[in-house]
Order: structure tokens, then sequence, then C-alpha cells
């Protein structure tokens, strides 16, 4: 009996560590996002004018894996939630992705994502949907479409395809959007 209270009494310690764990951790979700793309609020040295508009590029090479979230995708809107939670309006805030590399099948319809992934769906879709309403643009490179045989028809709506993500970056940046390094 006695070690039957004390395997109780662990595992209920155990229980209220994890729960404490879980309440500490400075990350959240929104404004804009709820689903993924948690951030955290920081004290910062350096503040950003409220006026400030933000063209960034991101560059999506790799795909999202065992089922997971394409990384590149959750930052650009970890970086809508942030700068938004930080004050910026997200009118002032322009993303694109340039998408290549085997982050291409990311961009697959349902339908066209389990026949090239054994009857697995694709969990990315609503996060591209979100994205897409809130004004992110995807650039899929025609090079990686033509080397991976990605049909027009077999991509997400709103996905616009590019002669190459070379080409994409080249005149993004011409057009005053940087690339994010992350």
């Amino acid at each position: 009996m006695k070690l039957h209270i004390l395997i109780i009494s662990i595992l209920s310690f155990a229980l209220l560590s994890i729960q404490a764990n879980a309440q500490e951790t400075p990350f959240h979700t929104g404004p804009v996002f709820h689903d993924f793309a948690n951030t955290a609020t920081v004290d910062v040295d350096i503040s950003i004018p409220k006026d400030h508009k933000f063209k960034v590029s991101f560059d999506a090479s790799k795909q999202g894996q065992n089922g997971k979230l394409n990384q590149t995708f959750n930052s650009a809107a970890r970086f809508i939630n942030m700068h938004v939670a930080a004050g910026v309006p997200i009118k002032n805030i322009d993303i694109a992705i340039v998408i290549h590399g085997t982050a291409t099948l990311d961009l697959l319809k349902n339908k066209a994502y389990k026949a090239a992934h054994n009857g697995v769906k694709n969990v990315n879709i609503k996060m591209i949907k979100a994205l897409m309403d809130n004004g992110v643009k995807f650039y899929l490179c025609g090079q990686s479409a033509a080397y991976r045989a990605v049909d027009k028809k077999d991509l997400i709506p709103g996905v616009k395809l590019v002669l190459s993500a070379m080409t994409a970056h080249a005149l993004l940046q011409d057009e005053g959007y940087t690339l994010n390094p992350f």
C-alpha cells in the first residue's frame, strides 16, 4: 500500500512539474495565426517604428519532415505574428516565399501529395491558405517543379509558378524585398 501511495505521489509531482513548465514558456500564438507560428514577447532595446514597412522574402528548399509543417512557411508566419504583436500593422508586412528543392512537394493538393507520400495528407495546406489569406505570396521554382514532375493543376490554388527560384529572388530584390537569412 505504501508503494502504491509513493507511485501516485511521484506521478502527481511529475504531472504538476509538466504543467508548471508548460505555463512558464514565454511562447504564445497569435495575434494573426493561432494554430502555428508561436512567438515570444521580448523586452526590446531597439523598437520598430510604427510606420515601418517590411518587404521580406523567404527561401524554402527543404520539405517538412514526417508529416510536420514546413519550417520556412512557419518562420514566415512567425515573422508576421511577432511583428503584428509588436505593433506593426499587418498592411505594412509584405512577405513572399520562394519555394524550390524538396519543399516543392509541400505545395501539392492532398490528392497529389498523398500519391507521392504513401497516403499521408499534406499538413501544410491549412497553414499555406492562412498565409495566403494574409497576403503572403508563394512562388514555386519552375525548374524544381519540372524536375519533380509537378503539374500546375496539382498545386494549391494561389501558388504562382515562376521560371526559377533564382529568377524569383532577383525580381523580388529589384522590387525592394530583403532576403530573410533564416
